[in-house]
């Protein structure tokens, strides 16, 4: 093979795969310690809890878990099997404002008296209201155990332990397609794709950066067909 037609295929594939890097999904998210201080019917009790918030797709929406790496509370009594009921709310900050209720189910083994209270996984779903770029914060937690209720409230003003791109009603104003990568404007690829528009560049050699750039993105788009045709592409005719 001539060294022109190699040195073009190998740069094709590798401008074909930075397209796949720049369309990947914007999303950032870290554990966070959160302060938590509660007032619970025995007086005020509190502790520290690593918590981590993490979102999958769901239809026009997103369903978010928030997880509790250590116990923030304690009960003089024994809590039967099924007796406490967590919920808790997530604090929505950025380009969308708001709240999302989320809870879990009830423990599922009897908690000993005066031990920490281990909070199981909680879940709701957020519907974003607008586009852009959103975080999400651990807000109060409320706990319901044998007729009494405990609150406890964050009190070292934590950061955020997820932060996401989303699509709002009507998508995004400015070309976004809410998961960190942009759209083309004629054509019409959906979230994380990417479409060559336009003709080829009609100046310059075969090889050049202009013409190797859409070339790329017509091999990623077709496969092995982009492929034949781009070593087609390159051959002279005979005579």
């Amino acid at each position: 093979m001539p060294n022109r037609k190699r040195t073009t295929l190998a740069l094709a594939a590798a401008l074909a795969g930075s397209v796949v890097v720049v369309g990947a999904p914007a999303a950032h998210a870290e554990v966070v310690d959160v302060n938590y201080q509660c007032v619970t019917p025995i007086g005020p009790k509190g502790a520290v809890s690593p918590i981590d918030i993490k979102s999958v797709k769901s239809g026009g929406g997103h369903k978010l878990t928030m997880s509790f790496r250590k116990g923030v509370s304690s009960s003089p009594v024994e809590l039967g099997k099924g007796a406490m009921n967590p919920s808790a709310v997530i604090e929505v900050g950025g380009a969308d404002q708001g709240k999302v209720q989320v809870s879990g189910p009830a423990n599922t083994e009897a908690i000993p008296a005066n031990t920490p209270i281990r909070i199981s996984d909680l879940s709701g779903t957020y519907t974003p209201k607008k586009s852009g770029k959103v975080t999400f914060t651990a807000g109060v937690l409320t706990i319901k155990a044998l007729g009494t209720t405990t609150t406890c409230t964050p009190r070292n003003k934590p950061g955020p332990s997820l932060e996401l791109d989303v699509v709002g009603p009507g998508g995004p104003s400015d070309g976004s397609t809410g998961d960190g990568s942009k759209s083309g404007g004629s054509t019409g690829g959906t979230s994380g794709e990417f479409s060559a528009g336009g003709e080829l560049p009609r100046t310059g050699p075969l090889d050049s950066a202009a013409a190797l750039g859409t070339l790329g993105g017509t091999v990623l788009l077709t496969g092995a067909a982009g492929v034949l045709w781009l070593t087609r592409r390159g051959q002279r005719p005979a005579g």
